[in-house]
């Protein structure tokens, strides 16, 4: 794949993966644009596609580890001293990413032919776009301020883990939903980011695990090292996008992610209908 494709992908999907606008919608789009465009390889099969959207998240997930490595060293040990039968504040986290994580599987599971085709409706993504992005804007503003992660249960955790299910809809946004489902609850904006991203890690990994079986089962080395550029790409502009939006939600609100989902799904419906 030219490697100006790739670092577009990349770009996009660096610096939407963590914010609340939809990185696959996104990627969806860009996809979309280069089907118009005229820029697409011939002999690329909708397969390479998705194996190079999921290295693009997997360069995030790097970035994400990166960003909140306490947290993750954290989740790590707190597991390994589950071993001796010592329960830690890092063995709870851990237990709740993966609580967390398990209605996405699950759905994905069943869902993942509908997901990769018809979902991917550049309609959808618009609507999707607009709609959730509305329930951000109430989310942010019914909830309340008052919870950390420290103060969080089993009972918060699998609400915000079945929003979750919920963007597996390209336009939806995981991390949009999901801050969405904890501002509902009452989580302060900065720590409903946090958990958000630490969601994401198993989700990521387990994605890109499977599309490293992919590549590997096809033995195209081409798609392996496209994959590679893009993953290393993603994981700059991720990283950035990361400490600057957590900079932002310790002073402002969800505001601007919500105006800019209402103009790019509004574009959305006008150009593609």
């Amino acid at each position: 794949m030219p490697l100006l494709h790739i670092m577009i992908l990349a770009l996009v999907q660096g610096i939407t993966e963590f914010l609340p606008i939809s990185s696959s919608g996104h990627l969806v789009l860009v996809w979309e644009m280069f089907d118009r465009l005229g820029w697409q390889v011939p002999e690329q099969v909708p397969s390479d596609r998705l194996i190079l959207d999921i290295a693009v998240h997997v360069g995030t997930l790097f970035a994400v580890c990166l960003y909140f490595w306490r947290d993750v060293v954290d989740m790590i040990v707190g597991v390994a001293k589950l071993v001796v039968g010592r329960w830690t504040p890092g063995a709870r986290l851990a237990l709740y990413v993966v609580a967390g994580t398990v209605p996405l599987v699950i759905a994905g599971f069943f869902l993942k032919d509908l997901v990769g085709t018809v979902m991917r409706d550049v309609r959808i993504v618009a609507w999707a776009t607009i709609g959730f992005g509305i329930l951000l804007f109430a989310g942010d503003r019914v909830g309340m301020t008052l919870r950390r992660i420290e103060h969080m249960t089993i009972g918060s955790v699998l609400v915000i883990g079945f929003a979750q299910v919920l963007a597996l809809v390209p336009g939806t946004s995981r991390s949009g939903i999901t801050m969405t489902a904890a501002r509902f609850l009452g989580f302060e904006r900065p720590e409903a980011a946090r958990f958000s991203m630490l969601l994401a890690i198993p989700a990521i990994l387990g994605a890109g695990t499977l599309a490293g079986l992919d590549i590997y089962d096809a033995g195209d080395l081409r798609l392996g090292i496209d994959a590679v550029v893009a993953a290393a790409i993603s994981f700059v502009f991720a990283l950035v996008a990361i400490a600057l939006m957590v900079r932002w939600l310790r002073r402002a609100s969800f505001t601007p992610f919500v105006v800019y989902r209402l103009l790019l799904g509004g574009a959305l419906l006008i150009w593609f209908t």
